[in-house]
């Protein structure tokens, strides 16, 4: 006699909630962690979120094979590749921030089941390639899409002054009103962010909107199909899941499975559970849900030495394709006109502790922590400025914010060491570059006006910026003395505190370029 179909119906949720349990665990972890980096009027940081940046095999690979140094800490990356060999893409499915939020904007769809996975999983092992191909020359590209750091990126960019913004414009609406009783209340609240939450300033970034845009469309494409960046684009969830393709965490179905298809409705990654001999081991999340939703208890996971599931074919030809664009990639990116020596874009101003160019574009991974620690907010992600290889990496704006002489925070929150820790006495002798007057805008020089603000500002112990005493002549003759400034361009260190604060508007008539900067050889003013 057959056996009757039973109804599908949901199991124990008790997987699935410790799942979820974790996963909040992790992300507010992550949302502590990036909180966290910011000062609150020290210089030092308890707990960057670069933690979880250390934790990433895609970027500590990368950074290696561009660099061809192994010098950085790699031990937390060391542990999730064990982790992923042993249990399989727990990383993806349990602990990814990334990943959850992905989960809870597919949890906006009113029917959320995944339905027939789309034959495109092979994309992301193929950009995987290319990354690692690109990354072996010397093109470090892993950064731009690797899903930390453009978590990081995004958050730092886009949603955190988003927020921000809107938080402060409606407790400034509140105030406004001036409610009796709502209004303290407010205030009181207002006060608590403002300790907790809330930046010291209101940050703006050039880019904001691009990177905003491309974060929430990322996003969003979990309404058209459940996890889609995970199962199609991300490129170290490829890396994990070559890396679990013999983990000793399997998936076994037994016979009294009658192919109902329950499990693949619900399965995030798109790994065919409910097949036996094609089960794409690489793709499981081990998020366990055809565990928990089997109405027959015929989806087991246990662990075994034996190998399963279909293998992995990329075909000759998509590999082949993937590494040619990798190696054509490294000279269509550094043709740049601006990578000749002496060619370099003026305004290029790199954070002090930078490598040399050529070293820091290797290991620069884009995340934007260096900027939003920026205590200025002059630290601004580049479009162009350093190349198609450099975009997103941190230049300093003076003119919106400055470079504080005693603030090292861009080189504790590094975690490549494309920006070097410094102590405040090296820092003091780093220059990142060396600020230009433009006589015909000086107030002093063109104006016959006095003004010695870029002097008084200078942070050098020895001023950089030093007044001559000038007698002029006014329109009506009448003569005056003013004090001209000059910059020593031996004290100078390019901090563009002076132009932060020149008060010509528009363009200022001090202006910090990037010649002079330690960290170069070539990009000097002045023979040695």
């Amino acid at each position: 006699m057959q056996a009757p179909d039973f109804p599908a119906r949901h199991q124990s949720p008790m997987l699935k909630n410790i799942r979820r349990l974790t996963q909040a665990i992790f992300l507010l972890l992550f949302l502590w962690l990036f909180l966290s980096t910011e000062s609150r009027g020290a210089n030092e940081l308890g707990y960057p979120v670069k933690i979880f940046l250390d934790a990433d095999p895609l970027l500590t690979l990368t950074t290696i094979l561009s660099t061809r140094r192994l010098d950085n800490p790699f031990l937390l990356a060391l542990f999730v590749l064990i982790a992923t060999v042993v249990l399989g893409r727990v990383f993806c499915g349990w602990i990814c921030p990334l990943g959850t939020l992905h989960n809870m904007v597919s949890s906006l769809k009113r029917r959320n089941v995944t339905g027939k996975p789309r034959n495109l999983y092979l994309w992301k092992y193929l950009l995987l390639i290319f990354l690692l191909v690109s990354s072996a020359f010397s093109l470090q590209l892993a950064g731009i899409a690797d899903p930390l750091s453009l978590l990081i990126r995004s958050l730092t960019l886009a949603v955190y002054p988003l927020i921000q913004y809107a938080t402060v414009s409606v407790f400034d609406t509140v105030y406004a009103w001036n409610f009796p009783v709502v209004t303290d209340i407010s205030e009181f609240i207002y006060d608590l962010l403002k300790k907790t939450f809330l930046s010291f300033h209101q940050p703006h970034f050039q880019q904001s909107v691009l990177v905003g845009l491309l974060f929430f469309g990322i996003l969003a494409l979990n309404l058209a199909e459940k996890r889609f960046w995970c199962k199609y684009l991300c490129p170290l969830g490829a890396l994990l899941g070559l890396c679990s393709r013999y983990a000793l965490l399997n998936l076994s179905v037994s016979e009294s499975c009658n192919g109902c298809g329950s499990c693949s409705e619900v399965c995030p990654g798109g790994a065919l559970p409910d097949s036996r001999k094609n089960w794409r081991k690489p793709e499981c999340l081990v998020c366990m849900n055809c565990d928990d939703l089997c109405p027959r208890n015929a989806v087991r996971f246990g662990f075994s030495r034996k190998p399963s599931g279909a293998a992995l074919d990329l075909g000759k030809r998509r590999v082949i394709g993937s590494i040619v664009a990798g190696l054509v990639a490294v000279p269509l990116f550094k043709v740049s006109p601006l990578k000749k020596a002496g060619a370099a874009e003026p305004r290029l101003i790199r954070p002090p502790g930078s490598l040399e160019e050529t070293e820091f574009l290797k290991r620069c991974i884009k995340c934007g922590q260096c900027i939003k620690v920026c205590i200025t907010g002059g630290l601004q992600p580049t479009l162009l400025e350093a190349g198609l290889d450099g975009i997103w990496s941190p230049v300093l704006v003076p003119r919106i914010g400055y470079c504080e002489y005693r603030c090292t925070l861009c080189g504790q929150v590094c975690p490549t060491g494309a920006i070097r820790e410094l102590a405040l006495e090296e820092k003091a002798a780093v220059r990142i570059g060396t600020a230009m007057i433009d006589k015909g805008r000086c107030l002093p020089f063109a104006h016959a006006t006095p003004c010695i603000v870029c002097q008084e500002v200078c942070p050098t112990p020895q001023k950089a910026i030093w007044l001559e005493a000038v007698r002029v002549k006014n329109r009506t003759g009448r003569t005056m003395t003013l004090r001209q400034p000059h910059v020593d361009l031996e004290l100078c260190v390019g901090c563009g505190i002076c132009e932060a604060k020149c008060p010509v508007l528009g363009q200022p008539a001090i202006r910090a370029t990037s010649i002079g900067e330690s960290r170069s050889q070539d990009n000097q003013l002045l023979l040695p």
